[in-house]
């Protein structure tokens, strides 16, 4: 059974300054059971643990809730690393939230679950986390500060039931107690959701047209009518017609329903087309998806990213201004900026190299930027909130970065496409491009390059695939190479990194029809690096404005690694677990045109891609290049020139083609 308490204050600052209240609260419903105070913020779950030690330096047993040995305390305060958490967990109270390091939150896990500690002040986000009943639960105010909208903003009654829930240990206690302290203007409001059932209403509007996107783009919607009966299916039309006012709506009659739902899908679909994902028929009912709506769908965006990318993507954009368009995603919008971090951001914009709009600095897309800044330049964060929050913006970094591929590639933009490629290596090693591919080796910083540069007996090595062909697989020769200022074991794990790199063996062919009675379909391999571009040989024949398909025959070597091979990419900056992948991607450099785009996984020993391309329509002579780009490692890129010398169009290709364009035409009708 839960037994809830509603504790009433007048004011705000009631809430965070006083404690007495909590006090009073642990000592009359759980004195010597385990407490669960759920705070709004990090600072304040240090705020609230140093109030509640100086209300205990008052009694008489300032250590009453340690319920373990002091000295055997003592010895775990030893491994933890925050100074604050080692200061509470001697006086029986522990800290839980995101900014922790991870080895001091299961620290406070393990002990505040074995009931080594009486108290834990935990963030609200631990509701929606780990499973730790208690005796008693209080949530401290039931507002936190929104750094989006800089203003205090009520819990989801949704989070404040589920802190409420973590009240009650069923194999210890017949009953949990939780009590909520709330401004007084809200006592009704909570006691009514406590003790009367709460309708649960629908959140679609804010993200509606998104949803209609991907409806569209899947072909379950085509015309305004599929929208509005779209709407219907839904549980927003439910709760629609059960509390009308919720969602502005005066009443249910039909045409009063019937100008609300046309109104929404007018604005979602105005809104979708400003964002170039669809098309409006010119019958004004009928809706076609666009490549940019698709995109959007695919890769699980909000349309206003993807309308950005249309409008900011060019077709030679560096390195820089696709980091500006990758942090100005809509997607970043959400990312806090807390109290006085705008001046963190300031601060910490001095120590890195590109800069930012000065006056910005309380902008979530300024911090996402300098936050991805600061991952490729190795900097020192300012605070622990700030490496969660790189967390943040890395998880949603990739995908993001793929959909810009996928723009660059539908406009045939050839430098932009690569440049994406680079920031996706970088995103996932953390390094800029321009730094040595040998500093993504772990424990290899700046000052260890000179190591590389006098090795005896062969000529500096600047790059990976140098240093992997001087070792030869051999950890020894590498350990020679950097024992002088590497650690043993630090020496095991860059060997570790190294001997995992992929290396990747090429050949290329061509197959596809040429004008030959005695082997009309055919395949011709493209001939391997040669010195002199007059040779003959070296240009391959293919007939003007026709498709082929080069064949990529991908064969994976091993440098000297043992163990079981592993599709995940060696990457120890990014925190998610990621498959190690390739582009292949087919240009012409003269041009700075992007032929073709494919994207292929891990190769785990042999792996044939195909890549289908059209020749020019006219005759003449032209370089493709096929580029290799790692999506994991910087460094290991490959590229192939491929010559072409494009002769006049097979005649019986283009029948083939007329016929199959006939057929299909009769086919439809």
């Amino acid at each position: 059974m839960l037994t809830s308490v509603v504790s009433i204050w007048q004011n705000r600052d009631q809430v965070y300054k006083p404690v007495y209240h909590l006090w009073r609260a642990i000592r009359s419903h759980s004195p010597a059971k385990p407490v669960l105070i759920f705070v709004s913020s990090r600072r304040q779950t240090r705020l609230t643990a140093l109030d509640l030690i100086a209300f205990l330096a008052t009694e008489d047993d300032p250590k009453q809730w340690l319920k373990m040995d002091e000295r055997e305390m003592n010895d775990i305060i030893v491994t933890v690393r925050d100074s604050n958490l080692k200061l509470t967990l001697a006086f029986g109270i522990g800290m839980h939230h995101a900014g922790l390091h991870e080895r001091d939150r299961k620290t406070v896990e393990e002990l505040f679950v074995n009931c080594k500690i009486q108290v834990l002040i935990a963030t609200s986000t631990l509701a929606w986390g780990v499973n730790f009943p208690a005796h008693l639960v209080i949530v401290k105010g039931t507002e936190y500060y929104d750094g989006k909208t800089r203003r205090y903003v009520d819990y989801p009654i949704t989070d404040v039931l589920q802190m409420m829930g973590r009240a009650g240990r069923p194999q210890f206690d017949d009953q949990g107690k939780a009590v909520i302290l709330v401004h007084d203007i809200k006592k009704d409001f909570y006691k009514k959701f406590l003790y009367e059932p709460f309708p649960v209403e629908s959140s679609l509007l804010e993200v509606l047209a998104d949803h209609l996107n991907a409806e569209i783009a899947a072909g379950t919607i085509t015309s305004k009518q599929d929208a509005m009966d779209y709407i219907t299916w839904t549980y927003f039309f439910r709760r629609l017609i059960m509390n009308p006012t919720y969602y502005n709506l005066e009443d249910v009659s039909h045409d009063t329903m019937n100008k609300y739902l046309s109104s929404l899908v007018e604005k979602s679909l105005f809104d979708l087309e400003c964002s170039y994902c669809i098309e409006i028929g010119e019958d004004n009912r009928s809706i076609e998806p666009l490549t940019y709506g698709r995109i959007a769908s695919y890769y699980y965006l909000k349309h206003p990213t993807i309308g950005m990318f249309k409008d900011q993507l060019k077709p030679e954009s560096n390195i820089e201004e696709l980091l500006l368009i990758l942090t100005n995603a809509d997607e970043y919008t959400d990312l806090p900026v807390r109290h006085n971090e705008d001046q963190m951001n300031s601060e910490l914009a001095k120590h890195l190299p590109v800069e930012v709009n000065p006056h910005s600095f309380d902008s979530s897309h300024t911090k996402t930027h300098l936050l991805l800044q600061a991952h490729f330049s190795h900097a020192m964060l300012p605070c622990p909130d700030y490496a969660t929050d790189t967390k943040t913006v890395l998880d949603q970094a990739i995908r993001i970065c793929q959909a810009m591929l996928d723009v660059a590639a539908h406009h045939g933009w050839l430098v932009t496409a690569l440049n994406i490629t680079s920031l996706v290596q970088m995103v996932v090693q953390g390094r800029w491009i321009h730094d040595s591919s040998l500093l993504t080796l772990p424990n290899i910083e700046l000052h260890h390059l000179h190591l590389f540069r006098y090795v005896i007996l062969l000529r500096p090595i600047e790059c990976l695939p140098e240093l992997m062909a001087a070792c030869e697989g051999k950890e020894n020769v590498f350990a020679s190479i950097v024992d002088s200022e590497l650690q043993t074991a630090h020496i095991s794990q860059a060997w570790n990194f190294l001997c995992r790199l992929p290396i990747l063996n090429v050949s290329l062919s061509i197959k596809g029809c040429w004008d030959d009675p005695v082997q009309p379909q055919n395949e011709v391999p493209v001939p391997s690096l040669t010195t002199d571009t007059r040779d003959d040989k070296r240009w391959i024949k293919l007939h003007a404005d026709q498709e082929y398909v080069l064949q990529v025959n991908l064969q994976r070597t091993q440098m000297g690694y043992q163990g079981k091979q592993e599709s995940k990419a060696v990457a120890p900056r990014f925190p998610k677990v990621k498959d190690e992948g390739w582009f292949l991607i087919l240009g012409e450099v003269d041009k700075k045109e992007l032929i073709a785009l494919k994207r292929t996984g891990y190769v785990r020993n042999q792996n044939t891609v195909s890549v289908a391309f059209y020749t020019p329509e006219t005759p003449g002579k032209c370089i493709y290049t096929l580029y290799l780009m790692s999506d994991s490692y910087l460094g290991m890129d490959q590229q192939y020139d491929i010559y072409l010398n494009i002769i006049p169009a097979s005649t019986s290709a283009q029948v083939t083609t007329e016929v199959s364009d006939a057929m299909s035409h009769l086919a439809l009708k």
